[in-house]
């Protein structure tokens, strides 16, 4: 979730008998058998179980190498698209609207791809939503080289990639597990990869965009797709554990999984807890800030001055990746919370309209404070919620995370024009805050303690509705 990985940022089960007999996608070379959240083998679920699995392993490598690249497109984008279409002629609220077109479509699917995560070979699916954005950025790429930009064909394309990050996303929590023992540090190195992949990425745009135009941008965005997707197809996955539970077939089995889901979501009051201050992060903060400072830089400053404020944003979560590896608290997401407060620099920097060094530094701190949140949480997740509903977990998360993230993006533009875009900035930076605050003020939040602490060992094996008692 946040983070978002979001990403931010930021699983895989057994397929459902039509895809394909169990044997047959077994012996997939690339996949193992039960690409699947439900292929977890025995003890992936925390730390200390199941054999070893070192983050040097060919398979980890991939997927960090995938992830990575991935990213590296994810942050080339709004650079394209905030110059692309204000070289077009097209205002904020356009860049917005282009934004919110991928948010609304991911966030409206991501748990119906969560469930399809639990029932199908998950690597196959992350690895056909990334050659669909391949496709649908090529196709950016013609119409932004052609000259040929309308905006409603934007925001079509953008739909139809928040889709296929709807079925790709889930895959990504319940994959570290299966790959890693050490899912902390999993995480961390993963952020560290995306956040490396974010410093080169803003700033590979703006040369990009500076020398050739938007549409090369588009261009190398799709080639880290085609990257992405081989790097998948050539995972080996952990074989089932044995006695895995293997998902119904049909229309009810689908809908039962998806109540099941909701169920072992709405057990756990740390995780929706943040999940509704996250609502009010995307709205206020997030949502605003990322068309806000995009449309600013490029105009003020130019689309390389842009490219430099992100790379800063991506050497600070380098830092807080750096120190995930590092610090092991025992209330994670308390200590992630207390990070949190360095997100509101960005956005403030740039509203009080200070220089390019100031806002460069204001982004290294919120990236360093976001990214140590996003491996505090991503990791509580994993190793405090049951490996076979952990893509659904996932998919519910996510698409609480960023439900509202389309609207804050769609309202950037209307606000901005209404109150000026350094004073929306100014109050999302001050929202950043009480964000924070939130989320410290919740029992079950700041207290949650985590999975291989000595006294939560003994308690991972009770019913989840128990633990989150107990906790909150």
């Amino acid at each position: 979730m946040s983070g978002a990985s979001a990403q931010p940022p930021q699983s895989s089960r057994p397929p459902h008998e039509g895809a394909g007999a169990d044997t047959e996608r077994d012996a997939d070379i690339g996949g193992g058998p039960g690409d699947g959240a439900r292929d977890n083998v025995a003890g992936t679920g925390g730390p200390g179980g199941g054999p070893d699995r070192p983050l040097r392993s060919r398979d980890f490598t991939l997927f960090f190498v995938a992830r990575a690249f991935a990213r590296l497109g994810d942050t080339m984008l709004p650079v394209a698209l905030a110059a692309g279409l204000l070289l077009h002629g097209y205002g904020v609220g356009a860049v917005g609207l282009a934004m919110a077109a991928t948010a609304a479509a991911f966030a409206g699917l991501v748990v119906p791809g969560g469930v399809l995560a639990d029932r199908f070979s998950t690597r196959k699916l992350m690895i056909g939503a990334d050659l669909v954005r391949l496709g649908t950025q090529s196709l950016a790429a013609v119409l932004f080289l052609a000259d040929h930009v309308v905006l409603w064909e934007i925001c079509a394309i953008g739909v139809v990639n928040g889709v296929a990050g709807a079925v790709f996303q889930p895959g990504v929590a319940g994959m570290i597990p299966r790959l890693a023992s050490d899912i902390q540090a999993a995480n961390g190195a993963i952020r560290i990869a995306e956040s490396s992949a974010q410093l080169a990425g803003p700033a590979v745009a703006g040369v990009l965009v500076g020398f050739a135009s938007p549409g090369g941008v588009f261009a190398a965005h799709a080639a880290t797709y085609a990257i992405s997707a081989l790097c998948l197809l050539l995972l080996r996955l952990p074989p089932l554990a044995p006695g895995s539970r293997l998902p119904g077939r049909g229309t009810s089995a689908f809908k039962a999984d998806l109540v099941e889901g909701w169920h072992e979501f709405r057990a756990r009051p740390w995780l929706w807890g943040v999940i509704v201050v996250w609502c009010v992060h995307m709205i206020a903060v997030y949502g605003p800030t990322v068309p806000l400072v995009a449309t600013e830089v490029v105009r003020e400053h130019g689309p390389r001055a842009y490219g430099l404020v992100n790379s800063a944003l991506g050497a600070g979560t380098v830092v807080g990746g750096l120190l995930a590896l590092r610090l092991r608290p025992r209330r994670m997401l308390r200590a992630g919370s207390v990070a949190l407060i360095g997100f509101a620099a960005f956005p403030t920097t740039v509203g009080l309209g200070l220089d390019l060094p100031a806002m460069a530094a204001g982004a290294a701190v919120a990236g360093a404070g976001i990214s140590f949140w996003g491996v505090m949480w991503a990791t509580s997740v994993q190793t405090q919620v049951p490996p076979d509903v952990l893509n659904r977990i996932h998919a519910y998360d996510v698409a609480g995370s960023l439900a509202m993230l389309p609207v804050g993006q769609a309202l950037a533009g209307p606000a901005a024009a209404a109150l000026g875009a350094d004073r929306v900035l100014q109050v999302s930076g001050a929202m950043s805050l009480v964000v924070v605050i939130a989320l410290l003020s919740v029992p079950a939040i700041r207290g949650l303690v985590r999975a291989d602490a000595p006294k939560a060992r003994s308690r991972r094996k009770e019913p989840a509705r128990e633990v989150c008692a107990e906790q909150g």
